[in-house]
């Protein structure tokens, strides 16, 4: 018996799986019990990862061998190491009636003596067990063994903002009448008011953009005439293969040679329009293309042996849970409530990037600007009324975490090797950015900041600081000398 350990800390053929075993076997008859050289504890036992347990059993039994008729004796020898594979549970398998083994004389008949089983983390990942390989001289015909391809799971579509008919749209938003507010709202018939107004405006802005769906594979400077080329180029590589002449050989170089010098000078192309379009914020992105991204490095974490338990190790890490606060039994709007101005939502859509990314609702900064611009009043409409009651709505705490890992670390098996990036939803932060700077005001005119403090507020920078600093240096150089 001789088993062989195989371990990747990206996972095996794609599958979240980071180990896989495989015992190979070879049973000799003996006179005592279990009959046989190896006893069955030693071949199945329980693992979390996949086991592959294969070889040459030597043992004859109805569920690889079914058309058998097997002697009391080689039952009770087979059965034996048949039920102890089914308690782990291991599942068989050889497909029933294919012989393994083919005599080389006339007397005996064939049989089924190579046998395979799998674990329950490994049967679900093989696809067939067949024997489509020829003969290599043995009397034991190669097996194969084929595991299934990975599920890949496309990312579902976006809406591609950037080619949004903005006509269309100003058209659309003319007639566009927001839902009034509950006069005497509650926790949830405002959550209902705000959900439905909010999923109109996403359903209107939606339905005028086209869909795109972004993949690992997807090229900027891909395009249809390098599809045609490829196509050409497949289509005499074919021809070749049947009528290897010279003729379609010199086509297929033909062929090959253009389709190869397009995709160079596509990749050109569109490295040529980057820079020249390049701006200091693009800086980064350039470095990367230029020098490639370092791989990614997946959490290693202890207890943790799938994503799931992954995140979830993350999450109680990153955000510890914290006791609910108490549920709101009603609302009441705030009697010295200032409604919300265009300026304020203006002001704080300018402090937003067009490239930041968005959060779950895939809507960007860029897109509200333009419905700002092209309608004023329907971003003071949805969220004056939440703003008015101090109600924040459940869905603006939605977010996407994006994991990150720090470079220069000695181990990536802690939390504290990683950062999180939070994308909360755009509307959410608009909301956030006119609250910051209500409060901001709120607490300079109170006095409620000192008056050194020089971060988080409008005017002061690190270069105020910076004064500052130099200022009280000199006063004491001054005071001492």
């Amino acid at each position: 018996m001789l088993s062989l350990d195989v371990f990747s800390p990206e996972g095996l053929f794609r599958f979240p799986h980071r180990s896989l075993r495989i015992t190979s076997v070879y049973l000799l008859r003996t006179n005592r019990p279990p009959y046989c050289s190896i006893p069955p504890e030693r071949l199945f036992y329980f693992l979390s990862h996949p086991h592959l347990v294969l070889g040459d059993f030597n043992l004859h039994h109805p569920p690889a061998d079914p058309c058998r008729s097997l002697s009391e004796r080689e039952f009770v020898i087979s059965s034996c190491y048949l039920d102890a594979a089914f308690d782990v549970p291991y599942y068989l398998l050889n497909t029933p009636g294919f012989y393994t083994r083919f005599s080389f004389d006339t007397i005996s008949r064939p049989s089924v003596l190579d046998l395979a089983f799998a674990n329950t983390a490994l049967s679900p990942l093989i696809s067939c067990w067949d024997m489509p390989l020829s003969s290599t001289g043995s009397d034991q015909v190669p097996c194969l063994i084929t595991r299934k391809l990975p599920a890949i799971i496309l990312p579902s579509p976006t809406p591609h903002w950037a080619l949004l008919d903005l006509h269309a749209v100003g058209k659309a938003l003319d007639v566009f009448t927001p839902l009034p507010c509950p006069a005497r709202p509650t926790p949830s018939s405002l959550s209902r008011w705000f959900d439905i107004s909010s999923t109109r405006l996403t359903s209107l802005l939606t339905s005028h953009a086209l869909s795109k769906r972004s993949c690992p594979g997807s090229k900027p400077w891909w395009s249809s005439c390098l599809s045609s080329l490829r196509m050409e180029y497949h289509k005499f590589a074919r021809t070749s293969r049947l009528d290897p002449s010279p003729l379609n050989w010199s086509q297929v170089k033909s062929s090959r040679r253009t389709y190869f010098k397009a995709i160079a000078l596509a990749k050109r192309a569109d490295w040529s329009d980057f820079l020249s379009s390049a701006t200091p914020q693009s800086l980064w992105t350039a470095k990367r293309f230029a020098f490639g991204r370092l791989p990614q490095r997946f959490p290693n974490l202890p207890g943790a042996s799938n994503p799931a338990e992954v995140a979830e190790t993350l999450l109680h890490d990153f955000f510890p849970p914290k006791p609910p606060p108490p549920p709101l039994l009603h609302l009441q709007r705030h009697e010295d409530y200032t409604p919300l101005t265009l300026e304020e939502i203006s002001r704080a859509l300018s402090k937003s990037s067009n490239t930041s990314a968005p959060g779950p609702d895939h809507i960007p900064y860029s897109l509200w600007k333009s419905m700002h611009r092209l309608k004023p009043s329907l971003l003071p409409s949805l969220l004056d009324p939440l703003l008015a009651h101090g109600f924040h709505h459940p869905s603006l705490k939605n977010a996407l975490g994006i994991i990150l890992d720090k470079s220069g670390k000695p181990s990536y098996d802690s939390p504290f090797s990683f950062r999180v990036i939070v994308l909360l939803r755009t509307l959410s932060t608009i909301l956030e950015r006119v609250v910051t700077s209500r409060l901001s005001a709120q607490a300079t005119t109170c006095s409620l900041i000192h008056p050194l403090q020089c971060g988080s507020l409008p005017g002061r920078s690190t270069a105020d600081a910076a004064l500052l600093l130099q200022h009280n240096v000199e006063s004491f150089h001054r005071l001492r000398y």
